[in-house]
């Protein structure tokens, strides 16, 4: 589901920065500001649960060949 999203009253420098942030990774300013919404809700809902590192996924899916 796509949307706009206004705020009105920003102060100038914040949108500066929000778009500087933006176009340090690559992205339009919504498309930054729903990525870190997205990143936000994901680090919540893993905080406790047991994380498994990359490098030892990545030596399991080896061996298993």
């Amino acid at each position: 589901m796509a949307g706009n999203l206004s705020i009105h009253d920003l102060d100038d420098d914040v949108i500066v920065r929000l778009k500087r942030r933006a176009a340090q990774h690559g992205r339009s300013v919504e498309a930054h500001i729903e990525f870190d919404r997205l990143a936000t809700d994901l680090r919540k809902r893993a905080a406790g649960r047991p994380q498994t590192p990359a490098e030892v996924l990545q030596r399991e899916g080896r061996d298993e060949r």
